[in-house]
């Protein structure tokens, strides 16, 4: 076997573990009517900027936490924070305050008895390895199983939502990007 078939194999088996349901959950929190804020650190901060990224293509009002141009956070506003281990202190903190201020928290974790899933009002567990050696076993280094992972049920979640919200694909090309 090759490296990028034991890779592809990895990926495969935490997808398999994905419980699909937690995604169908999480959309109850997700609509354009509701502005989402997004928050995770190192890895997990890019995949929550992917995630933003193509809720914007579908036409969600969505924000990065901690970016210059992000508006303050407000009742009623949803967060979607992404930890593997579920403890990273930035990312729990934010969570845990956004909380006291009536948002509804949609964690991502690869730990559903963590500091980021007892704050969640939707959780969604992507058991991939993290640097902490939670989640299924990995041969890649630290958390890059679960950031894989994270990236392709986000994505899946973004397709549900496109769906139920009837957004072609046509409709997010509109919305991206075109320096041509």
């Amino acid at each position: 076997m090759t490296l990028i078939a034991d890779i592809m194999t990895e990926i495969e088996t935490v997808m398999g573990l994905v419980d699909e349901s937690q995604l169908t959950d999480a959309m109850t929190e997700l609509n354009k009517k509701r502005r989402v804020y997004v928050v995770g650190a190192g890895r997990s901060g890019f995949i929550a900027k992917s995630f933003a990224m193509r809720l914007m293509h579908i036409g969600y009002n969505v924000y990065v936490m901690g970016e210059t141009i992000t508006p303050s956070i407000q009742a009623g506003d949803v967060l979607v924070a992404i930890s593997g281990s579920g403890s990273t202190s930035s990312v729990v903190e934010t969570a845990q305050k956004a909380k006291k201020l009536g948002l509804s928290i949609v964690s991502v974790t690869s730990d559903e008895t963590s500091p980021l899933a007892a704050v969640a009002d939707k959780l969604i567990i992507v058991p991939g390895a993290t640097k902490t050696g939670a989640g299924v076993k990995s041969i890649q280094l630290l958390s890059t199983l679960f950031d894989q992972t994270v990236h392709i049920t986000l994505d899946a979640l973004t397709l549900m939502l496109s769906r139920r919200d009837q957004t072609s694909n046509e409709d997010a090309l509109h919305a991206h990007v075109n320096v041509e």
